[in-house]
């Protein structure tokens, strides 16, 4: 991984937008090789990339020290590379049924990826952001609640409206928007 000084990413840290775009440009290349090492499809590379570069530019104020950057941002990378799994693991953990699950499995990985990024864009902009900010980003509750200017009850109780939402869409359930009519 290319050397950030401590310097250039506690600049960054303060606001310095020069920094952070230096550090942005200087992050890219590890991020696209990392990308291409972690991603299962090489078609979702430039999303990764694009989507990595985000995140470090959001939670830039996170990274403790340069030392930390590194495996911060693989876990970012593998976390977005795995993201329509990871969605599903948590969904897994919600499911009502053992049929439910079965139902699932059935679906080709194509298509579920399709049909969870379609899952996604039906959400309401309030339960979408929630799920973004906790699936994508990685928030924690707290700092869901406070992003938000809710109460961390009403981020879990969003979380959990959307989580359920997401997977009545992937299991094909009234109200999801995928019955025909």
């Amino acid at each position: 991984m290319a050397r950030v000084s401590d310097d250039l990413l506690l600049a960054a840290q303060s606001g310095d937008r020069h920094a952070l775009t230096q550090l942005l440009v200087a992050l890219q290349p590890d991020i696209r090789r990392y990308a291409r090492r972690l991603c299962y499809r090489a078609s979702v590379i430039e999303d990764v990339v694009q989507e990595a570069l985000i995140v470090v530019y959001r939670r830039v104020g996170t990274i403790r020290s340069p030392a930390a950057l590194a495996g911060w941002l693989l876990t970012v990378i593998a976390r977005l590379c795995m993201l329509p799994a990871l969605m599903l693991m948590r969904g897994v953990e919600e499911l009502a049924s053992l049929e439910e699950s079965r139902e699932l499995a059935k679906v080709p990985p194509d298509e579920l990826r399709i049909d969870l990024v379609n899952a996604i864009e039906s959400l309401s902009p309030s339960h979408r952001e929630v799920l973004l900010l906790r699936d994508l980003e990685d928030l924690t509750i707290g700092e869901i609640a406070r992003r938000l200017g809710v109460t961390r009850e009403a981020a879990k109780s969003r979380l959990r409206r959307a989580r359920a939402l997401v997977r009545e869409y992937l299991l094909g359930t009234k109200d999801s928007g995928r019955e025909s009519t």
